[in-house]
């Protein structure tokens, strides 16, 4: 009886093992497929011709820069920057040069769903 215990608590400690080394991989695998892009998602507080600025989820402030590069989505359509408005829901991929972002990609995700009325 003693021994089916300890094999069955080995096997718990070799399955977690297991787990903590597969979810670290695919975490290294995720960051190296965005190509070490940092990632700003949040609301459009404003927006101009050479940049976007983002109320994060965790309300910070972050200017982020366009250029010519950028790209602009809604779903999997293609969009114009000057598709982008105040109140938008946005994710941005974008690199980081010292203490200024350039964005890679900016997606506009869906609208938050509207309260029912009660």
């Amino acid at each position: 009886m003693e021994a089916n215990h300890m094999n069955r608590r080995r096997s718990i400690i070799i399955s977690r093992i297991t787990l903590a080394i597969f979810a670290l991989s695919l975490a290294a695998t995720l960051a190296f497929a965005h190509g070490g892009l940092e990632h700003v998602l949040g609301t459009v507080v404003k927006a101009s011709d050479t940049s976007i600025t983002v109320k994060t989820t965790a309300g910070k402030m972050v200017d982020v820069n366009l250029d010519a590069k950028t790209t602009f989505a809604k779903g999997t359509q293609a969009i114009q920057k000057t598709d982008i408005k105040v109140g938008d829901r946005v994710v941005i991929h974008a690199e980081k040069s010292g203490d200024k972002l350039t964005a890679h990609t900016v997606e506009i995700g869906a609208a938050p769903a509207a309260k029912a009325a009660h």
